[in-house]
């Protein structure tokens, strides 16, 4: 088992985001950084960091691992140093993501660290803008359904979203299942739309991936809020495509009813974004450790 050391070199080197800040916050040499991180791999067997332009790219294996001792390192810290009683709970952490997201998991996951101090700030909207207000310094971390391309945001992958088509049980009865198998695209043509977008950006992608086409139904109703998209639903205004955490609760009371079975549920990765090297900061790594370990629980959205 690797010692504690390795592990908390790792860790400063997965927040910090390059060998040579995690070297300056140990107070240790970048070859000695270096030589410890090498000594961890040889014992796991795996590469933990990528090295490149932008520093040190962890790879999925050093998110994983990240999650799994960060906040467990940061307690151990604590306990053998009670001078810093509760430092990584006493800060403020901007965050932003989707309103549906943020509302049904991402604020009841991070609600306990509040009553140790921690205060949170949310921003809500769409991944682009976000992003870029993270960018500028105006949010921390970003729950993004897209992945970022920015060279100066790290991204982690946090889970999976899987999106189902449903609509109100008078609909649902109203498509034939033989023309289903054989044409969905036909078989569902005659249901009216509920749109998140004026672009369809959901069901669209829904329609591409499952039928290999654009849907060509007409629109009854855009909201821009899933949970709006979902009471039109459930009100019988038209049919949709919604992450399965959003309508979860709908399916189980008969309120709508799934309109297609897919082989292979339709996946959307959500990710953790930050400014690179902005893990270094306390109350911002529990928040990324912390949802990174109530994820694994969660399964695909």
């Amino acid at each position: 088992m690797p010692g504690l050391d390795l592990l908390a070199t790792f860790l400063e080197i997965y927040r910090a985001g390059s060998l040579t800040a995690a070297a300056e916050r140990l107070g240790l040499s970048q070859p000695a950084v270096s030589g410890q991180l090498a000594r961890l791999e040889e014992e796991l067997g795996e590469t933990l960091f990528l090295r490149s332009r932008r520093g040190a790219v962890p790879t999925a294996r050093a998110a994983d691992l990240a999650a799994r001792i960060g906040t467990r390192l940061d307690e151990l810290r604590a306990a053998l140093d009670p001078s810093s009683g509760d430092v990584a709970h006493v800060g403020t952490v901007r965050l932003g993501g989707p309103a549906e997201l943020m509302t049904v998991r991402v604020l009841p996951a991070l609600a306990p660290l509040t009553a140790r101090g921690l205060r949170l700030r949310l921003a809500l909207g769409l991944a682009d803008d976000l992003l870029a207000r993270l960018s500028a310094g105006e949010v921390d971390l970003v729950v993004s359904a897209v992945r970022p391309t920015r060279q100066d945001i790290a991204a982690t992958p946090l889970t999976d979203e899987e999106f189902v088509l449903v609509g109100p049980p008078a609909l649902a009865r109203t498509v034939d299942g033989e023309r289903l198998a054989a044409d969905p695209v036909d078989a569902l043509a005659h249901l009216p739309l509920v749109a998140y977008a004026d672009d369809l950006p959901i069901v669209r992608r829904y329609w591409l991936s499952e039928f290999g086409a654009r849907p060509p139904n007409g629109v009854a109703v855009t909201v821009p809020d899933l949970r709006g998209v979902l009471a039109a639903v459930v009100a019988g205004a038209g049919v949709s495509a919604l992450p399965r955490y959003l309508a979860e609760p709908a399916l189980g009371a008969g309120s709508v009813e799934l309109l297609h079975e897919p082989a292979a549920p339709p996946l959307n990765t959500l990710y953790l974004a930050v400014r690179t090297g902005a893990l270094v900061h306390p109350p911002l790594a529990l928040v990324h450790d912390h949802l990174r370990v109530r994820a694994r629980s969660w399964g695909a959205l």
